[in-house]
């Protein structure tokens, strides 16, 4: 392969690797997004608790939303361990927001 052909090869590569970096960027972009209006809705789920005097956590809600999202994490061909390891990370967060809101409101 001559000079000429290899800076072309590694131009286009190039081009290709910033295309496919945008595409992660903006993912990642709407990733944080849709976590911001999760996280408001359950900060409304965790108010919704405080007023009603129910629990932070809701173990079996958990275990099947846990299943739902291995099932759709495997039908999408993504790690369902990993599926599940980012689910609990979230719901962890969520439960801690939800003993805030409740602490704060005397429940």
């Amino acid at each position: 392969m001559s000079d000429a052909e290899t800076r072309l090869g590694e131009s286009t590569a190039l081009r290709e690797l910033q295309a496919l970096r945008s595409s992660i960027d903006n993912i990642d972009a709407a990733l944080v997004h849709m976590l911001a209006e999760r996280f408001k809705c359950t900060q409304k789920v965790g108010r919704l608790k405080a007023e009603h005097d129910l629990p932070p956590a809701d173990p079996a809600r958990e275990r099947i939303q846990i299943e739902r999202l291995r099932q759709l994490a495997s039908d999408a061909h993504l790690d369902p361990d990993f599926a599940e390891t980012f689910l609990n990370f979230i719901v962890r967060e969520v439960i801690r927001h939800h003993e805030a809101i409740a602490a704060e409101t005397g429940n």
